[in-house]
C-alpha cells in the first residue's frame, strides 16, 4: 500500500512538470503557425513526446498496461535523382539536409499522434486532480483509472498500426526485390562465365573437327573426345546453377535431406542435426537452405574450417538453424562475407541473423525466423483463461446490458421525449436534478461492463485467446 501511495505522489509530482509544458509548449506553437517560426514545431513536438514517453513507461512499470506508441512511422531518408540533386516539391537542393527537414516537419504535423499528445498534455492535470479523491482511498484502483485514461489518448490506434505494417511490408519487399536481383546478377554471371564460354568452346571444337574430319581423322577424333569431356563438364556445371536457382532435392524431399546433401557435397566434414516434425513452406525452406549453403561456403573458403554443425529445430512457432565451424574466426558481415546477403535473405521473414566469431574461432551463426511454423510443432498451446477471468468474463456478459439500455438508454429516451412513465427506470424515481446524472453514469458504468468484457479475453494472450484455439483442452482452468 506504501508503495501505491509513493507512486501516487510521484504522478502528482509531474504537475510541476507538466504545468509549465503546457504554456512553453503553447507559446511555442503559437510562434510557430502564428509568426512563422517553424523551427520551434519540432521541439515542440519532442517535448511532448518524451513526457508521453515517461507516462507510458511509469504505467507499463506499474499497472502492467502496455500503452503502444501510436505513432506513424518516419519519413525514409531522401534519396538523390539521376542528376545527384534531391528534391523537395517543386524544388531542387544540393544536399538532403533540406529535405530531410521538411520531411521530418511534415510527418510531425500530419501525424494525429501528435495532436493527442497535445491534448494530453492540456487535460492530464485535470484528470489527476479529479481522480486524487480515489488515489486517496483506492490508490490502485485510481492508478489503473489513470492508465485507462493515458491508454485512451496515448496508445496506438488502427490507423498507426495499419501504417506501420505498411512501412514494414514495403521495407520487406525491398528487401526481398533487391535479395532476387542479386540472386539473378549471379546466376546470369555463372551463365556467362561458367556454362556459355564452355559452350562456345565446344562450338569452335566442333567446327575444327569438320575440317579435320576428312584430311585428319586421327585428329578429329582426339578433338571429339576433347569434345565429350567438355559436354561432361558443361553438364555438371549446369546442374550446379540449377542447384543454384532451387535445388530438385529441396523441392521433393524437404530441407532435411537437402542439407545433408549438400553436406555430403562440402569438402569439411558436416555434421546436420534436423528435428522438424513437418515440412516449412516452400520459400521459408529455400531461405533457409541457401542461408546454410551460403554460411558453409564460407567457412570452407575464407575460414579454413575442417569440420562444421547444422542444427535446425523449432521453437514454438520459430525456426532456429545454428551452423557452427571449427574455421579461423573473425568473420565480419562489413567484409564482404556473404552475411550481409543472408541478412537480407531473412529479412524477407523478419528473419535475425546472430554471429559470434572471435579471432582464433570458432564461428557460431545462430538464425532465427519467427512465427513461420504452425504453433503446435513446438507443442505450443495459448494458456487456457483462469477460472476467475472466465466467471468474470460471463457475469460481465450477463449483467452489462441492464445498466446499458434499459437503465441507461431507454429512461434517456423517456426523459428527451417528456414520456411520464417510470416503468421500473431507477433513475426516474430519483429527484430531478440527480435524474441525469444517474442516467449518465448508468450508461458510463454499462459501457465499462461492456469494454472489460471485450479486453479481459482480448488480453490474455498475444494469440486474441478463442475457446477453439485449444482442442481437447476445458476452456477455462
Amino acid at each position: 500500500m506504501l508503495r501505491r501511495f509513493g507512486q501516487v505522489a510521484v504522478l502528482l509530482a509531474l504537475l510541476v512538470v507538466e504545468v509549465p509544458a503546457i504554456f512553453l509548449t503553447a507559446t511555442m506553437l503559437l510562434l510557430s503557425f502564428a509568426l512563422g517560426m517553424v523551427f520551434l514545431f519540432p521541439p515542440q513536438v519532442r517535448l511532448i513526446r518524451r513526457l508521453a514517453k515517461l507516462n507510458r513507461r511509469l504505467m507499463r512499470q506499474w499497472t502492467g498496461i502496455e500503452v503502444e506508441p501510436p505513432y506513424l512511422p518516419k519519413p525514409p531518408p531522401p534519396v538523390p535523382q539521376a542528376d545527384g540533386m534531391y528534391r523537395s516539391d517543386r524544388t531542387l537542393y544540393k544536399t538532403p539536409r533540406v529535405p530531410a527537414w521538411n520531411n521530418r516537419w511534415k510527418w510531425l504535423l500530419t501525424d494525429p499522434a501528435t495532436w493527442r499528445d497535445g491534448l494530453w498534455l492540456l487535460l492530464d492535470p485535470a484528470v489527476k486532480v479529479a481522480l486524487v479523491p480515489v488515489f486517496v482511498v483506492l490508490p490502485e484502483r485510481g492508478l489503473r483509472v489513470y492508465a485507462l485514461w493515458s491508454e485512451l489518448l496515448l496508445g496506438a490506434t488502427s490507423a498507426s498500426r495499419l501504417a506501420g505494417q505498411v512501412t514494414h511490408l514495403k521495407r520487406t519487399r525491398n528487401l526481398a526485390a533487391d535479395s532476387q536481383a542479386a540472386e539473378m546478377r549471379r546466376i546470369e554471371r555463372d551463365l556467362h562465365d561458367g556454362t556459355q564460354a564452355r559452350l562456345v568452346a565446344i562450338g569452335m571444337t566442333l567446327g575444327a573437327v569438320e575440317e579435320l574430319v576428312d584430311n585428319d581423322p586421327a585428329a578429329a577424333k582426339a578433338l571429339l573426345s576433347k569434345v565429350r569431356d567438355a559436354s561432361s563438364e558443361t553438364l555438371t556445371e549446369l546442374r550446379r546453377v540449377i542447384r543454384g536457382i532451387h535445388p530438385p532435392v529441396l523441392a521433393e524431399r524437404g530441407l532435411g535431406d537437402a542439407i545433408r546433401a549438400l553436406a555430403m557435397d562440402s569438402p569439411m566434414n558436416v555434421t546436420v542435426d534436423v528435428d522438424l516434425p513437418h515440412r516449412p513452406e516452400a520459400p521459408v525452406e529455400a531461405a533457409a537452405y541457401f542461408a546454410i549453403s551460403e554460411l558453409l561456403s564460407n567457412a570452407a573458403r575464407h575460414g579454413d574450417a575442417r569440420t562444421a554443425t547444422v542444427d535446425i529445430s523449432s521453437n514454438g512457432s520459430s525456426l532456429r538453424i545454428t551452423v557452427t565451424d571449427d574455421g579461423l574466426g573473425g568473420a565480419d558481415p562489413a567484409k564482404g562475407s556473404g552475411l550481409s546477403g543472408i541478412e537480407r535473405r531473412l529479412a524477407a521473414f523478419d528473419g535475425v541473423l546472430a554471429l559470434n566469431s572471435p579471432p582464433g574461432g570458432p564461428t557460431t551463426v545462430t538464425m532465427g525466423l519467427p512465427r513461420v511454423l504452425p504453433e503446435r510443432w513446438g507443442g505450443y498451446l495459448p494458456p487456457a483463461l483462469p477460472r476467475w477471468k472466465a466467471v468474470a468474463l460471463i457475469s460481465l456478459w450477463c449483467t452489462a446490458w441492464c445498466p446499458t439500455f434499459p437503465q441507461g438508454l431507454v429512461p434517456a429516451i423517456f426523459k428527451i421525449f417528456g414520456i411520464e412513465e417510470k416503468a421500473w427506470f431507477l433513475a426516474l424515481y430519483l429527484p430531478e436534478v440527480w435524474q441525469w446524472p444517474a442516467i449518465c453514469g448508468m450508461l458510463a458504468l454499462g459501457i465499462t461492463m461492456h469494454v472489460a468484457a471485450m479486453r479481459i479475453p482480448a488480453t490474455h494472450s498475444p494469440e486474441r485467446w478463442m475457446p477453439a484455439a485449444t482442442p481437447g483442452k476445458p476452456w477455462c482452468s
